[in-house]
């Protein structure tokens, strides 16, 4: 297929991209001891991208055969022509990227090929099994594994021929427990890009069931929490999430021409100085993390995108159109869900750089507040960068020590005011976010996470 589509994009005139996809998913889930899913889907096709003057033109294809690529091809060139003889648009710029070339392949040495179907459905089974045991508080379990294998090639004009072997297995556990009337969620998730081993290499499987067990159940004893803004440490998954929702999206730069609020404060302080947040496809703290991506969608390598650093917001997410624009390098973000999507501006692995000071410490230096882990899988935000999320387990601090779990704790407020009040980042770091979604017109395996931050924010709680 590289010759293929190399000598397709050579014979072209015109810019043109090619992108091929083959992807392999499955998704097995178990409710209750009963299967609610067990699929198994297959795509492959080629989205050709063509470029004449102010506009795009794409077109995707299942027909894999020279003749069905080259009239594919056609279509896109027809319709970029079509669109700019329509528009008043100056001519659209692309920021220079150099021609890449190579191999690009998941680090595994355990590939989730190399477990069959029937293993897999045991382990959903056995871990479902293990949820209702637990306690006799559960009164409700389901346990979903997923996995996601690709291998892409992207030939263009410009001399780019590249191809990406990725797979991303994940899982989810859910548990719900009640008791006189009272009921609790828990969940716990894992995802990674790797194989089977790898999935389990911070928690295993019997562990994530055996938390979300023990979170639904503490949950049902816990009273409710009270409002009201308080001094809090958020756990690497709330600084995660934080980071991708509240914050991450608004420095998209095609967000940020929509009206953003970051529009015009590059170079202004948005953190405190203790924060440094980045986007990179390449973290150092990989290599498993979910958003790895070691080349994007239009050819341009991984970089290590300072968004804010020491508190100074720095830079935003491009492709190559929206770094022209800005006059900026492009920043490895544009990807495309299939190959029948155009590639859009996408966050990879987002994060904020560890600290200095130890979590222990950090919790200690609380005269009253809380200690907030874990997303509860609800809540939202918006490109002025307000938020409200829900938290999954809540401690109340006293005078630096542990005063009880509470329930119903949601956080609000604005995530740049948040991350003024920051005055403590924890030495420590996880990636948390790795086993969903992120939806922008088309979903995107993303990660996301930190070290344990310590700040100021609204709490909203449910009064008995």
């Amino acid at each position: 297929m590289e010759r293929i589509l190399e000598d397709l994009v050579g014979r072209s005139s015109d810019w043109l991209e090619a992108r091929y996809q083959e992807r392999r998913s499955l998704t097995l889930s178990v409710r209750n001891g009963h299967f609610e899913q067990c699929s198994s889907v297959r795509t492959r096709g080629v989205g050709l991208r063509a470029l004449a003057a102010s506009a795009f033109g794409f077109a995707s294809t299942t027909d894999l055969s020279k003749r069905g690529l080259a009239d594919a091809a056609r279509a896109a060139g027809k319709l970029a022509a079509a669109a700019a003889a329509e528009t008043h648009r100056p001519p659209v710029r692309l920021a220079p990227v150099p021609p890449a070339r190579g191999v690009f392949r998941v680090q595994t040495a355990d590939p989730v090929d190399a477990h069959s179907l029937e293993e897999k459905i045991e382990l959903v089974l056995h871990l479902d099994a293990r949820a209702r045991r637990a306690s006799a508080r559960i009164t409700a379990s389901s346990v979903t594994y997923s996995e996601t294998c690709e291998d892409r090639i992207l030939a263009t004009t410009e001399g780019t021929l590249v191809r990406v072997i990725d797979a991303k297995p994940s899982l989810r556990i859910l548990a719900v427990a009640a008791s006189h009337g009272e009921q609790a969620m828990g969940v716990q998730t894992a995802g990674v890009s790797g194989g089977w081993s790898e999935l389990a290499n911070a928690r295993s499987p019997e562990a994530l069931v055996d938390e979300a067990v023990r979170v639904a159940v503490d949950q049902l004893s816990a009273p409710h929490a009270p409002g009201g803004v308080a001094t809090v440490v958020l756990d690497p998954e709330l600084v995660g999430t934080l980071c991708h929702e509240a914050i991450g999206h608004t420095v998209e730069a095609d967000i940020v021409l929509g009206g953003a609020v970051t529009a015009g404060r590059l170079g202004t302080r948005v953190a405190s100085d203790l924060v440094t947040m980045v986007d990179s496809g390449l973290p150092p703290s990989g290599p498993y993390v979910v958003g790895w991506l070691p080349i994007d969608d239009e050819g341009t390598p991984a970089t290590r995108t300072a968004l804010i650093e020491r508190g100074i917001l720095r830079s935003y997410l491009h492709n190559r159109e929206t770094a022209s624009h800005f006059g900026a390098a492009p920043t490895g973000n544009a990807r495309a869900f299939l190959y029948s999507d155009e590639p859009i501006i996408r966050m990879t692995n987002t994060y904020i750089e560890r600290g200095e000071t130890p979590v222990d410490e950090m919790l200690a230096g609380i005269e009253s507040g809380y200690y907030l882990r874990g997303f509860a899988m609800s809540g939202q935000a918006d490109s002025s960068a307000e938020f409200m999320f829900g938290v999954r387990e809540a401690t109340r601090i006293e005078r630096g020590r542990s005063a009880g779990l509470v329930k119903g704790i949601t956080i609000s407020g604005n995530a740049f005011d948040v991350l003024q009040s920051v005055d403590a980042v924890g030495n420590d770091f996880a990636w948390e976010n790795g086993a969903g979604f992120c939806g922008k017109g088309q979903p995107a395996k993303v990660d996301a996470g930190g070290p344990h931050l310590r700040c100021r924010i609204t709490l909203g709680g449910l009064q008995p």
